[in-house]
């Protein structure tokens, strides 16, 4: 293996026909020049130039490394020139996953700040709900994963190889259809809606309103279970049953004959974005991490 800026200098000398002349126009002293191309010659474990009267010839490998020097020199430019523009945020790809509500109402102020400061980032977006989001990152599917936790569960993804910050807080809201007598209290307590139909939402979420459930001292009648945060409203507005969902839903659908109210005792999860430890000083990572902090801060669940 061999230094790239011994290469620079053989296809300077190769290029003037002397060392002198590769001192000058580098800015180098001929013993410098010199000790580079015996340093080179060492490297390759061979001679590549032999002197004929006051000049240089080159050797048969010599004459090889003169065929690829250019080559070698221009990916090694391609290649400085293409991480610069991505140390410096005028090009790059981020790879974020997330949840469906979060895709709805973080991603897209934080994409909008960076297309605004940086159009040359390319943003790609995957879905998936905790923890699948998270072995995701691990496996390399994405650079960012957003995920979401309910009290202790937020054990689960405290490991040594992930970086996160906490972006939100995000309360739970009790969804009833307009004319139920709950929907005129300001706050609705989980105990006085044992006898009710329910509506389960994702396995997290369905876990953890089961564990809530059985606090206020009842198990749920649960019948109709669905990922699909609209058909849930939509099932409740019709008058099948009632359900428990976090306020960030909201923001970006609100069925008009549903009526929300927040939980008593109140509840809440919270919304983290990881990345893998280290790859938190990535510019392009940092970048989407800050945007989302921003978009976090703004966004005010109702």
């Amino acid at each position: 293996m061999f230094d790239s800026r011994h290469v620079r200098v053989f296809d300077e000398v190769v290029r003037t026909g002397s060392f002198a002349a590769a001192a000058r126009n580098l800015g180098y002293t001929q013993p410098a020049i010199s000790q580079q191309m015996k340093a080179l010659e060492r490297s390759v474990g061979t001679p590549l130039f032999v002197r004929v009267g006051r000049g240089l010839r080159l050797t048969e490998a010599g004459e090889v490394l003169a065929r690829h020097a250019a080559g070698i020199l221009g990916t090694i430019a391609a290649a400085q020139r293409q991480m610069t523009a991505i140390t410096q945020l005028k090009s790059g790809r981020i790879r974020v996953c997330a949840f469906p509500s979060a895709s709805a109402t973080l991603i897209p102020p934080a994409v909008a700040s960076i297309k605004i400061r940086h159009p040359g980032i390319r943003i790609e977006l995957l879905d998936a709900e905790p923890p699948d989001s998270v072995e995701a990152l691990r496996r390399g599917d994405c650079d960012i994963t957003l995920a979401f936790t309910y009290g202790a569960s937020g054990e689960q993804l405290e490991a040594d190889d992930l970086y996160k910050i906490s972006l939100l807080d995000d309360p739970l809201m009790v969804l009833l259809p307009r004319g139920h007598p709950q929907a005129r209290r300001r706050s609705v307590e989980l105990a006085q809606l044992a006898e009710e139909r329910w509506i389960a939402g994702c396995l997290r979420c369905r876990s953890h309103f089961i564990e809530s459930c059985a606090s206020a001292g009842f198990e749920p009648h649960i019948d109709f279970t669905t990922d699909d945060n609209l058909a849930v409203q939509s099932l409740v507005a019709a008058g099948t049953g009632i359900a428990v969902m976090p306020s960030m839903v909201q923001l970006f659908f609100r069925h008009p004959q549903v009526i929300s109210r927040p939980v008593f005792p109140a509840d809440s999860r919270t919304v983290t974005a990881y990345t893998l430890s280290g790859h938190q000083r990535i510019p392009v990572t940092r970048l989407m991490m800050e945007a989302l902090q921003v978009a976090a801060h703004d966004l005010v669940p109702s």
